[in-house]
């Protein structure tokens, strides 16, 4: 993931960034806190979320709710939490689509300014899954195939604007291929069609795709990672496959209405570093294939303005319109 590396510093200096401020919100949270995911359930958005929500619950006093928001390629969810009254009790669970969407739509919020950056939860590899039925075992034998059937081929995604789509844009951009994207309210929805053969193939992130994968339901290509990843040591990565150059991931993060106090957003991110410290939570992130995070606010809203100029200049550079 270009711009963020996941590090025991930066962990650590999430942890001692907010002591004093925690130490004045101490009252937070005094009520049920509500995550909202702008997805429906399923997702690798929503796996997360309720992975972190679970042991936040175990740690601090109130609990913690996953509340799915879909539709509008997560503008509904995102919109609600960003007309949510900023104390404490509702924040966003979104991916890097949340800075990606806004260069595709027009949206009714503004991605950055009625949002607080909290902290990145983790960076999770995308994989390039195609159906069974689908006679290529290889990215070069898909290159081939597509060339050979130009048109013919349709990819999903997730949600129109997020990561996987973009990963889709970019393989037909660098490969020379022409396949149609076909647009879905999240990875659980989907699948079953990719599985079914009613489209072909699919970025997804490793999260959602790893156990249909292992129990043969999809054939995995590649991941689109600069490096192998260690739940499929024997997968290559897009570069190692034929496509050099080929580097993307998706990246999931929280944010609370903006007007949150700063106490309450430290104390949420320390809270957060915390939490993905617990061996639990760490072993089941591992097995969803996510990488944890948990930079001070002050890092991730950097990072998340970095990416917000980055993935534009890429719609931008490769023409990519809200209707693909």
């Amino acid at each position: 993931m270009s711009g963020m590396r996941i590090t025991r510093r930066l962990v650590m200096a999430g942890l001692a960034a907010a002591p004093a401020a925690a130490a004045r919100a101490a009252a937070w949270p005094q009520r049920p806190v509500r995550l909202i995911v702008p997805y429906p359930p399923g997702g690798p958005t929503d796996l997360l979320a309720r992975v972190l929500a679970q042991r936040l619950g175990e740690d601090l006093p109130q609990p913690f709710v996953v509340e799915n928001r879909t539709g509008a390629a997560g503008a509904i969810g995102s919109e609600a939490a960003a007309r949510a009254a900023p104390d404490g009790a509702t924040f966003l669970v979104n991916a890097s689509a949340h800075v990606i969407v806004p260069h595709l739509q027009r949206l009714p919020y503004d991605p950055l300014a009625d949002f607080e950056p909290v902290t990145a939860i983790a960076a999770v590899p995308l994989m390039l899954v195609v159906t069974n039925g689908l006679p290529v075992h290889s990215v070069q034998e898909l290159i081939a195939y597509a060339r050979a059937n130009p048109g013919r081929l349709s990819y999903a995604s997730s949600s129109q604007g997020g990561a996987p789509h973009l990963a889709g844009e970019l393989f037909k951009r660098m490969a020379g291929v022409d396949m149609l994207h076909v647009p879905y309210r999240g990875s659980g929805h989907a699948l079953p069609d990719l599985i079914a053969g009613n489209v072909q193939v699919m970025f997804d992130s490793m999260s959602s795709s790893a156990a249909v994968v292992r129990d043969g339901r999809l054939r995995a290509l590649a991941v689109t990672t600069a490096q192998r990843q260690p739940a499929f040591p024997d997968l290559p990565t897009m570069a190692e496959a034929g496509l050099p150059g080929y580097e993307i991931a998706t990246w999931y993060g929280i944010w609370a209405p903006g007007g949150t106090p700063p106490e309450i957003v430290l104390a949420m991110q320390r809270a957060v570093a915390l939490a993905v410290q617990a061996p639990e939570v760490r072993e089941r992130l591992a097995a969803l294939g996510a990488q944890p995070l948990a930079d001070p606010p002050r890092h991730f809203a950097a990072f998340v303005q970095a990416e917000h100029e980055r993935w534009g200049r890429l719609i931008r550079e490769a023409g990519i319109g809200a209707g693909q």
